[in-house]
Parts: structure tokens; sequence; C-alpha cells
């Protein structure tokens, strides 16, 4: 991927390549899944914003990519700069981040630090890498560490049924994929102790598994509280399917 100066991209709009892939891949979504898409109305219109997903399946990202309404950058792990597509699609299109695994990644931190601090949208899942079963993993600090410095609020988001489509296409039906978003929640801005950051990452995922059906809610499922319909009561929800 070509080096990038974060600092000078234009965050307020999507490249015209950008718009052409987006028309594209939701083309292809409502071809071949039933998304519903939940409480899109909150996501803020301008300023830094950090998106926080749950991460279980590779088409997280192209999901984002054609739901999230303002240009985002994402954090990728370094080992998909090996794969021809993914590296063409991250620089050409996605501007990703490169993030090496392990030790804290600097150079990673800084670049995200410039997107914040230009007003742009973030993409960092949480968890650091993908869950192998589905449900959430423990969160890890480095998302509450980039809000407080910004300062940016962060946006927990909810991915859910995408992992199932495979098994899907193959009995030629349409899977059915929520993308939930939640509401934003602001840290205080400024230096903080490391335990601070872990208990504001903790913060950040029961918002988040709050967001996910039971099963989903991996190592935070008992820090939920049952919501009316998990109780067997009706609740109306405001649904849109693209």
């Amino acid at each position: 991927m070509p080096s990038t100066d974060y600092s000078r991209l234009d965050y307020r709009r999507w490249t015209p390549l950008q718009r052409v892939l987006r028309r594209i891949f939701r083309l292809l979504a409502r071809l071949t899944l039933r998304v519903h898409v939940e409480g899109l109305e909150g996501f803020p219109q301008a300023g830094p914003l950090i998106v926080a997903p749950n991460h279980i399946h590779l088409f997280d990202v192209p999901l984002l990519f054609c739901y999230l309404p303002r240009r985002t950058v994402v954090f990728v792990a370094d080992k998909w700069r090996r794969v021809p597509v993914a590296n063409w699609l991250l620089g050409r299109v996605g501007n990703g981040i490169w993030v090496q695994r392990g030790a804290p990644d600097r150079r990673a931190l800084r670049a995200a630090l410039q997107v914040l601090r230009r007003g742009g949208v973030l993409g960092v899942a949480p968890e650091g890498t993908r869950s192998r079963t589905g449900g959430l993993q423990p969160g890890r600090p480095g998302i509450a560490y980039l809000a407080t410095q910004a300062p940016a609020p962060i946006l927990p988001v909810a991915l859910f049924g995408q992992e199932k489509a495979t098994a899907c296409w193959q009995r030629l039906r349409r899977p059915e994929v929520h993308v939930r978003f939640g509401e934003p929640i602001h840290l205080p801005p400024g230096r903080h102790r490391m335990e601070e950051l872990e208990a504001y990452t903790q913060e950040v995922m029961v918002a988040l598994a709050r967001l996910l059906p039971p099963e989903y809610r991996g190592v935070y499922a008992e820090r939920v509280t049952p919501c009316p319909v998990e109780a067997g009561e009706t609740a109306p929800m405001d649904r849109r399917t693209r």
C-alpha cells in the first residue's frame, strides 16, 4: 500500500472510486443478503468518531463499507498486506491503516490520531482480532487510548448473521444480516492510567454486547441485563431492511 498522509485526506466525502464501489457492493448485498440496519439515524454527521464493531467474519469490513454514511479509515491486520486483492482495496479504496499485532504499533496509533484530529471516522475492532466462536472476546485498551487522546466519541456497532452466509447460499437462501448502531460513548479526554483505560474499554464492550443477541455476547454475557424482548415480552423495534 502506498504511504498515506492521513493528515491531508478529505474526510468530508467519499472519493469517486469509493462511491462507485459502494453502489456495487450495496447492489450485491441486496441481491445476496437480507440486511437489516437499525439505529443509523443517530450516527454523528460531523466531527471525529471511532466506530467500534464486533468482528466475527471477513464480510464485516465490506458491510461497514456499504452502510457507514461517512468515509471511514479502518485498522487492518498487517497479514492482509500480502493478499493482493485486500492490499489494492484498502490502499485505493479504504485508506486502511496496517497494524502489527503484538506490542503496541506506535506508527499505526499516530496515523489513527491523525485521522481523528482531522475530523475523520476511524473503524477499530476493540477485540483486536476476529472471534473464532462468534462471541465477544475481551476488549483491548487501544480504543480507549485513541478516544481519550484525540479526543473522539466511540460508536459501538453490532454485526451478526454474515457468518452464516456461505451455508445459506449453498442452500440457495439469502441469509438475514443485522447491522445495529448504538449510541455514542464519550470518555473523559486527557491522559489516563492503564487501569482507567481498561475500565473505559469494558464500558464500550458492555455497550456493544447489549446490541448483540445473547449467543454473540461471549465473555460479556453475564454483564448484560436481559432486555424486555429476551424476557419474553414484546417491544417495538425500528428496523429498516436494505
